[in-house]
């Protein structure tokens, strides 16, 4: 690997790493654990499980919401709820983290990818027709609203409208982020979110079924505690989860909700940082529509231009480049940021390029005489910046110098 040795100097290493996105704790979630400590409801039943589902379906205005162990048990739950049989083929989101696709195949599924768009880098309207087109028995669509920025939602749901379809909306790295007012997470038929460590709240872990539907609720709060009967013993009549949120995750959920907003607001002001700091430079920033959206600004990335790419070479294991004065690319830019004891990140590798997944349908759309991969290229040229809301605006400043230089 050839490595840039201007780039060791003058910069050095921050003595704290500053990492991608970490839990950033405010002392009153530990106030909701010792309570569920003091008063002994540690399991899967409690006040903060009852506050967290009412503050979290009530912020996205949904009806109900079913506090569970991850955001891919929700999504699960939601797959489940949706009707996916074995053999089924199910419409998802191809740029996004395999969380996404999996629950699909739990069911016994059979994911077909739909490419992303430039727009938002999210699920393409134009392709999910095709995909439509193409296989139109499938029901299910799951879309995921990537790094926090929401989809193009009336597009999709109209043409799931259309066809008869279930919209699973994956909002698990978008709460907070509204699309003409509304919260994602409100828009499909189920709603899913997240409250891993590194998500705009967290519980350190948990996840969040979303609904207007009562008896759909009912049945995830059913599936997820094993599926027991209302009956004086133990009985099963259907296969059943451990998917439970416990009560002292949940304390951590309540008690970061009231920074929600404050998280949004400093992870916006990271943002823009960067991209006031990238104006002179060949790359954009993670797109979005201000006139129609409002991100919650989870992650900020970059896109770097065409021409301005340097050779750079992927194996499924292995990243490689060759410097080039005036022009860079992710790995390089990754490297540089590590040597500062900071943490990037690619892009999600798409799930059409993932081993597990390489023999699954990919759908795209035509452009210039040929089918489009534009996942593939927003994989190749795209990179996730450090976006840790603890991040000092000198530390940024250090970072936007090192990959200014990356250019050099």
């Amino acid at each position: 690997m050839l490595i840039n040795e201007s780039l060791k100097e003058p910069f050095k290493p921050f003595e704290n790493k500053v990492w991608l996105a970490s839990p950033t704790m405010h002392g009153l979630e530990l106030e909701y654990m010792t309570e569920a400590y003091k008063t002994n409801w540690m399991s899967t039943v409690g006040q903060n499980i009852n506050e967290v589902e009412t503050l979290i379906s009530e912020k996205v205005g949904v009806k109900y919401g079913v506090a569970l162990s991850s955001g891919t048990a929700s999504l699960h739950m939601a797959v489940k709820l949706a009707g996916v049989k074995p053999g089924d083929k199910v419409f998802c989101s191809d740029m996004t983290f395999d969380a996404t696709v999996n629950p699909i195949v739990y069911e016994g599924g059979i994911p077909i990818f739909i490419d992303a768009e430039y727009d938002t880098w999210n699920m393409d309207p134009i392709a999910l027709e095709r995909a439509f087109n193409l296989y139109p028995d499938v029901k299910v669509v799951v879309m995921a609203h990537l790094y926090g920025t929401p989809g193009k939602i009336d597009e999709i749901k109209e043409i799931c409208k259309k066809h008869s379809a279930v919209l699973i909306e994956d909002a698990a790295e978008s709460l907070g982020a509204t699309y003409k007012g509304t919260q994602t997470g409100a828009f499909g038929e189920y709603g899913c979110i997240s409250f891993n460590g590194n998500k705009i709240i967290t519980g350190s872990s948990g996840g969040m079924l979303l609904t207007n539907d009562e008896k759909a609720a009912n049945l995830v709060k059913k599936w997820s505690t094993q599926s027991r009967e209302p009956a004086p013993w133990y009985q099963h009549e259907d296969l059943g989860y451990n998917y439970r949120m416990s009560n002292v995750i949940a304390g951590v959920v309540r008690g970061q909700f009231e920074y929600l907003e404050e998280h949004i607001e400093a992870k916006k002001a990271i943002y823009d940082r960067y991209k006031e700091g990238f104006k002179d430079l060949p790359i954009s920033m993670n797109p979005y529509d201000n006139e129609i959206c409002e991100p919650n600004y989870w992650l900020s990335c970059i896109l770097i231009d065409e021409e301005a790419m340097c050779n750079q070479k992927r194996t499924d294991s292995v990243a490689t480049y060759e410097p080039c004065s005036g022009k860079s690319c992710p790995t390089e830019i990754l490297e540089a940021i590590d040597m500062l004891n900071a943490e990037g990140r690619p892009i999600w590798k798409p799930m059409h390029m993932q081993p597990l997944y390489k023999d699954n349908i990919f759908v795209s759309v035509e452009g210039k005489g040929k089918l489009l991969d534009v996942g593939g290229d927003i994989f190749n040229r795209g990179l996730c910046l450090p976006s840790d809301n603890k991040m000092t605006v000198e530390q940024q400043d250090v970072i936007i110098k090192v990959i200014k230089k990356c250019f050099g």
